[in-house]
């Protein structure tokens, strides 16, 4: 395979609970270079737990202008925080990330919040891409005091139908959404998936029955998951080339090319 890889759904720093091996920024880029990766859609683990999300922003950028364009930034957006507005006008017009990345479960509100319907609406405007991280650790992995569920994507698709140009990425979605309601947002043809949590033997083969592979992208979750699961993924699986393509980097970049 030697096409190009985008990785749709990286992070930097620590995970709050243990460190992992490529934590450090420098680490990171270094791996996933080494595995062929042309491009990183990157959002940073300080914005699930610290309250200055413009601080966690504005380090995100800095850490992924360092990479010498191979790590791009998704800033962290918490709308149950006061004045969430300048933090969406600060990586649309300061940082010009061309996308945010949300953790709704882990900042303390559902997808019917009003605060939510106001943020999709203020992505709308910038046009920006929305990603919404569904999951961020197995249950059986969480710290004591971090027990936390799955974001619900139930109003999702309602929300959706208000936004017709809204473009919105469900990130390690396979574990915590029913497939049926994964069918139904991928009818809307507004929502993509990263496979990084696609698990069972022939997963892609079996997902590719389910949705269409246009929705579906190249995702690792490094570094708190190995690079080599989600890569294995594609080694594995009997696809076309423009099907291969399509996962590793096309869809990807349609995306962003989006207007």
């Amino acid at each position: 395979m030697t096409q190009e890889l985008i990785d749709t759904n990286v992070y930097i720093g620590p995970w709050p609970t243990r460190r992992v091996p490529g934590d450090d920024s420098a680490a990171l880029t270094e791996m996933l270079r080494g595995h062929g990766v042309t491009q990183a859609w990157a959002g940073s683990f300080d914005s699930l737990l610290h309250k200055d999300i413009a601080g966690v922003n504005a380090r995100l950028a800095q850490a992924c202008a360092a990479s010498g364009g191979l790590l791009v930034p998704f800033g962290a957006i918490n709308p149950a925080l006061p004045q969430w507005e300048d933090d969406v006008r600060r990586c649309a017009e300061e940082h010009r990330m061309p996308g945010i990345r949300l953790h709704p479960n882990y900042h303390g509100y559902a997808l019917d919040d009003p605060r939510f319907t106001a943020l999709l609406q203020a992505a709308a405007d910038r046009k920006l891409l929305v990603q919404i991280a569904i999951t961020m650790e197995d249950e059986r992995m969480m710290h004591p005091l971090m027990q936390v569920p799955h974001v619900d994507v139930l109003p999702l698709p309602d929300l959706l139908a208000v936004h017709p140009g809204l473009r919105v990425v469900l990130l390690n979605a396979f574990r915590g959404v029913p497939m049926p309601l994964v069918q139904r947002l991928a009818e809307t043809k507004q929502v993509c998936f990263d496979l990084a949590w696609l698990e069972g033997a022939a997963g892609l083969e079996v997902l590719k029955k389910q949705i269409p592979l246009e929705r579906v992208l190249f995702g690792s979750y490094a570094p708190l998951f190995y690079f080599a699961s989600s890569w294995l993924k594609l080694a594995e699986s009997p696809l076309s080339e423009t099907e291969r393509a399509a996962l590793m980097c096309n869809n990807a970049a349609g995306l962003l090319a989006a207007p």
